[in-house]
């Protein structure tokens, strides 16, 4: 094995918030070692592995001296932690190892690194952040180690790591290179801080540890353009050169493999191609996402994956070529638009007669005519790929209706036959009061006036024509309910009339007013039946409705009597009681003793109770007589 005279290593000073970091200043290769603490479904991680660290696992917020592996501080917070969660890109259910840190110096983390190869550079990465929410309290300091059979190779501090948020996650590493003589590679982590003052703080977070090996810089280019990416369409054939610079004079002894990446097993190398540059053809090439890459190592080095770097890949994808979607083309009648459509793609571009072109997904042609029937194609575009489609369309001559009135009139209840013509099919609208609305010749009976429209259709064209049904109302008479009065009273007559055109009267006209008047005042003596007369003027039908009215008579209720045999005022007696069918008469004395009770037909009061004369006094009476009247109350004196 031949190893490098020169190895450039620049060492990039980048000051983040305060801490150093020196990268790799050229190509990586995969991540050798890649240590995030692993995931689960449990909230908290296992414990780590004896050796790994001294200081005690807990499954809570962590105290001094004391670490755990947890997702996310949420609900953990013991009011000194900030809510952060684990670093680890992409993973919700990872882990990060969460310490505090104890008052004196000590190493919290270490691990041996497995793996690496002799005489190699190597970048080494880790993320951490302070997870105090405080300012005022002590800042972690941390020293990063990296040891070779105990033999220190390469030391570098963070410096203080100020609170900051919870995303405040700080990539700290170095690059360092391994000797001849390989022994076992130690990483350690030393907490610097002494803090025996007693103050809190001096807290972290630790995730995502990474060794990748580090070489000289590579640029990866596409011969004939700038780009690292292009792309083929599905059946295609093409020819492509890659090529891969490297810096000279980092490798004593550079030597090359290239790899391929089909997106199933990751990068493989491709036996043969050990140059800077590679031939790739595609032949009738299959859709997918082909990468390539070139990987370098320093002579014999090329065959261990852990001593060599790669470039970024040269990608090229195959994309499937779109599948052309053209909506078949109905007939269209003359004049109306052609809507043609089609999907499928990202662009469009249409061909057609008459010269016509468009960059519509869906254009519309206005007004046609039948020059403008024929084949129409789309050329539809997806990703760089095409396909083509077309449709034929047909132009027809428009729809001639006829009707066999444009209005007609008739009376409430009666019909009209409809007749339109000039096509196969026919569609009436609305269909309430047709006895067919699919037929050329319905007949129509609307309670309502009514515009119909129908439309007449050969198949693919359509036109519609309009017929105006008037109906005229039926002349309908109204009286108005049943009523009761006293005699003597007066009444308004509730007449009402609806329909088109009328005229109306009364009959009798006994105690009206004024017979011809909708609403006249009655005075009748008597029971009475009033008829309201409604009479279309238009022909259509005329109607009557009656009315009933009940007169009482006059209630007059004595307020005394002498029951004394003179034959003169002797009872109690109420005229009009008679009238009623069942009246209810009660009379009291002043303790409220039932005296005197009548119940349907109504007999007059003689002034005594149980076959015996009542003595002269004021007796208190009610009176009902039916439930159009109130009931009456109020005193009769009875004289001796």
């Amino acid at each position: 094995m031949r190893y490098p005279s020169i190895f450039l290593i620049i060492l990039l000073i980048l000051f983040y918030n305060g801490k150093l970091f020196a990268q790799c200043s050229g190509a990586l290769g995969d991540p050798i070692i890649n240590i995030d603490f692993g995931s689960g479904t449990s909230r908290f991680g296992p414990a780590l592995n004896s050796g790994i660290t001294n200081y005690n696992y807990v499954t809570v917020s962590p105290k001094d001296g004391q670490y755990t592996l947890v997702k996310t501080v949420s609900g953990l917070n013991s009011g000194w932690i900030q809510n952060i969660v684990n670093h680890t890109p992409n993973d919700p259910n990872g882990y990060m190892m969460l310490v505090n840190a104890s008052h004196n110096p000590d190493i919290f983390y270490q691990a041996t690194i497995n793996g690496l190869c002799p005489n190699t550079t190597y970048e080494f990465s880790a993320y951490i952040i302070n997870i105090l929410i405080s300012r005022s309290g002590v800042e972690p300091n941390i020293k990063f180690t990296i040891e070779n059979d105990g033999t220190i190779i390469k030391d570098i501090p963070t410096g203080s790591i100020p609170a900051g948020n919870a995303n405040s996650w700080v990539k700290y590493g170095t690059t360092f290179t391994t000797p001849l003589n390989l022994g076992t590679i130690t990483l350690k982590m030393t907490n610097t801080v002494n803090n025996n003052n007693g103050i809190g703080g001096n807290d972290l977070a630790l995730d995502d540890i990474v060794f990748r090996a580090c070489g000289p810089e590579l640029t990866p280019s596409i011969e004939g353009g700038n780009s690292t990416f292009t792309t083929l369409c599905e059946g295609d054939n093409a020819n492509f050169k890659f090529k891969t610079a490297t810096t000279p004079g980092v490798y004593q002894d550079p030597r090359f493999q290239w790899q391929k990446n089909t997106g199933t097993g990751g990068f493989t190398d491709i036996p043969g191609e050990t140059n800077e540059e590679i031939q790739v053809s595609f032949v009738n090439a299959a859709r997918g996402v082909y990468q390539y890459r070139l990987v370098v190592a320093d002579g014999d080095n090329i065959n261990s994956p852990n001593c060599r770097v790669s470039g970024s890949p040269l990608t090229v994808e195959v994309n499937p070529r779109p599948i052309a979607n053209i909506t078949t083309a109905a007939p269209v009648c003359v004049g109306d638009p052609i809507q043609l459509r089609a999907s499928g793609g990202t662009s469009y571009k249409w061909s057609g007669p008459n010269l016509f072109t468009s960059d519509d997904q869906n254009p519309i042609i206005r007004n046609a005519t039948k020059a403008m029937a024929g084949a129409y194609s789309v050329t539809v575009t997806a990703r760089g790929c095409d396909a083509v489609a077309s449709t034929n369309v047909q132009i027809l001559d428009p729809v001639i209706v006829t009707t066999n009135v444009q209005s007609a009139t008739i009376c409430e209840g009666k019909s009209v036959q409809l007749e339109a013509s000039g096509g196969t099919a026919y569609l009436w609208s609305p269909a309430k009061g047709l006895s067919d609305s699919q037929g050329p010749n319905p007949i129509a009976s609307p309670t309502e006036t009514t515009i119909y429209t129908v439309r007449v259709s050969n198949g693919a064209c359509s036109e519609t024509a309009e017929i105006t049904v008037n109906v005229n109302k039926n002349a309908i008479a109204d009286a108005g309910g049943d009523q009761k009065i006293l005699s003597g009273q007066t009444i308004t007559l509730n007449g009402k009339v609806t329909g088109d055109d009328f005229t109306y009267f009364w009959t009798a006209s006994d105690y009206l007013d004024d017979p011809s008047k909708l609403n006249p005042i009655a005075t009748p003596t008597e029971d009475i039946t009033y008829t309201l007369h409604a009479i279309s003027n238009l022909g259509c039908t005329s109607t009557t409705d009656d009315v009933f009215i009940k007169v009482y008579p006059k209630v007059i209720i004595p307020n005394s009597f002498s029951p004394n045999g003179d034959s003169v005022n002797d009872t109690w007696n109420i005229p009009a009681a008679i009238s009623f069918t069942n009246p209810i008469i009660k009379v009291t004395n002043r303790y409220g003793q039932l005296v005197y009770e009548s119940k349907g037909t109504f007999k007059p009061w003689d002034g005594k109770f149980n076959g015996k004369e009542l003595p002269p006094a004021a007796y208190y009476y009610t009176i009902y007589l039916n439930e159009d009247f109130q009931t009456y109350s109020g005193w009769v004196m009875l004289i001796r």
